[in-house]
């Protein structure tokens, strides 16, 4: 059976095909979240806060042979003006509590935070009245590193999942908006559904 190429196709064929227009150049159509938290996700700039022996793991995941520079985060930032994303490697004790509250303040907004090794996120083997039981008391935590210590590929592999959660965030959920409440309640106007739900 004899084949043919009838018509040789340059575009993707989700592209719908739109007549008289030249095209110098390639076009690309997306959302804007979609573009945002691309360059969000592959430019993390992460915050060094080792406090303990996770903080050895963590200085060799910037190293040769694990290397998270493949993943767009190799610049560690020593200033938290500069960063975005706080890794969490030791314990935290009553004292330095604060302070790490202060730097995580400090960071500019979309931030996210680490929690690497069992003493940040639990407190470890130290259940006493120094040690903070979990870094979550303190800041929010976006991704746990179980271990004690962790391996890099442990952390490599919470940063990957970390671009995970990028991905897929809004960029409502990412604006902080002073909220009001609405003029109906305001005059103290109650909506039925207000009503029903009082009531109820």
């Amino acid at each position: 059976m004899e084949k043919r190429v009838q018509e040789i196709v340059l575009r993707d064929s989700a592209t719908p095909a739109i007549p008289n227009l030249e095209m110098g150049g390639n076009v690309l159509l997306t959302r804007l979240d979609e573009i945002v938290n691309w360059a969000r996700r592959n430019s993390i700039f992460p915050l060094t806060f080792g406090l303990a022996c996770c903080a050895i793991e963590m200085m060799s995941t910037a190293g040769s042979r694990f290397d998270i520079a493949r993943f767009g985060m190799e610049v560690f930032r020593a200033s938290p003006r500069q960063a975005d994303l706080m890794i969490v490697a030791g314990r935290v004790s009553k004292k330095m509590a604060p302070v790490l509250r202060q730097i995580y303040d400090q960071m500019p907004s979309p931030k996210w935070v680490v929690s690497m090794g069992a003493c940040a996120s639990c407190g470890g083997i130290f259940n006493n009245y120094a040690i903070v039981q979990g870094v979550d008391q303190i800041v929010p935590v976006d991704v746990y590193v179980p271990g004690c210590p962790p391996s890099p590929d442990a952390l490599i592999y919470a940063l990957i999942k970390l671009q995970q959660k990028i991905r897929t965030q809004r960029l409502g959920m990412l604006l902080e908006l002073p909220t009001r409440p609405s003029p109906a309640i305001e005059q103290g106007d109650k909506t039925p559904a207000l009503e029903s739900h009082a009531s109820g």
